[in-house]
């Protein structure tokens, strides 16, 4: 199933337009149509002591973002992508997620577009709660960023993140959901690594030829995913972990010069126990220097 419209909601931040423009490949998978959001907090035109409501201000704001989405259409439209222009009072979850279920997005992309500390967090509290409260695909998009790797700060943007997407996948229906998604975006994908690991209580106490047997099953697992993706004209590679799944995901990722790391969405599942557990793809999505895709 291909991605035929998009929610791209913004606060107009740095670089929020070079993120859009990494979506503009999606048109050879079959995008028709760019929604653009932008949410004008409550409480800046909201009711004030003896003041009323700020009209004039909710206008001044609705005009300015007018202008700049009116000049962004002019791009899109030179990429044969339609788009439309959503202004919104309210707060900004909610606006985004009932703009998405009304419209039907096949995909929302939200977070942040440029992060220059690296002790800071990609997801934000606005990312935070649309990830654990929606089934749409969510793709966190990070366009510029700063991350250690070996006791050095490095530099990366993430020009064209579907070009070799990183899938974290297991045996669960979830992840068929994921490779299904993925498969609708042949034409932007040049190549995927299906990517599985193996956990230390899966192979503690095991025999040499147990660990063997369960090497061979997980590749052939791994495999059939990947024919479904070639079927599609996709290029494929699987690909074995061992070890501490979170660790082992960064490390393929980038051992692989992965674009974009694609994964279920559990973090709804964790939502009422997350302060004592997170999610892999809630840690995924925090820590990596890559965009994220959630797939729910």
């Amino acid at each position: 199933m291909s991605i035929e419209k998009i929610l791209f909601p913004t606060k107009f931040r740095e670089l929020a337009f070079d993120a859009l423009e990494t979506l503009f490949v999606l048109k050879e998978a079959g995008l028709r149509e760019v929604l653009l959001l932008h949410v004008i907090l409550r409480e800046d035109v909201g009711f004030v002591p003896f003041g009323g409501y700020l009209k004039e201000e909710e206008e001044r704001q609705r005009e300015e973002a007018r202008i700049r989405f009116e000049d962004w259409q002019k791009s899109l439209s030179e990429k044969g992508i339609n788009s439309r222009i959503i202004i919104r009072v309210g707060d900004p979850v909610h606006e985004i997620l009932t703009v998405a279920e009304k419209e039907q997005a096949g995909l929302i992309v939200v977070g942040r577009k440029k992060r220059i500390d690296v002790e800071d967090s990609f997801i934000g509290s606005y990312t935070h709660k649309i990830i654990t409260r929606t089934k749409i695909p969510t793709l966190v998009s990070k366009y510029m960023v700063q991350f250690q790797w070996d006791d050095a700060t490095l530099t990366k943007v993430n020009g064209n993140p579907f070009e070799a997407p990183l899938v974290v996948v297991d045996w669960t229906e979830l992840s068929g959901r994921v490779v299904e998604f993925l498969s609708g975006l042949c034409g932007a994908v040049r190549k995927a690594s299906v990517f599985y690991n193996l956990d230390a209580d899966t192979l503690r106490g095991r025999s040499e030829s147990e660990i063997s047997r369960i090497k061979e099953d997980s590749l052939r697992k791994l495999q059939s995913y990947c024919g479904k993706l070639e079927s599609c004209g996709m290029e494929a590679q699987p690909h074995l972990g061992a070890g501490d799944i979170l660790e082992e995901i960064l490390r393929v990722s980038r051992e692989r010069k992965s674009s974009m790391i694609m994964i279920g969405n559990t973090c709804e599942q964790h939502f009422l126990d997350r302060m004592l557990h997170r999610s892999i793809s809630y840690e995924v999505t925090r820590i990596s220097e890559l965009p994220v895709l959630l797939v729910g």
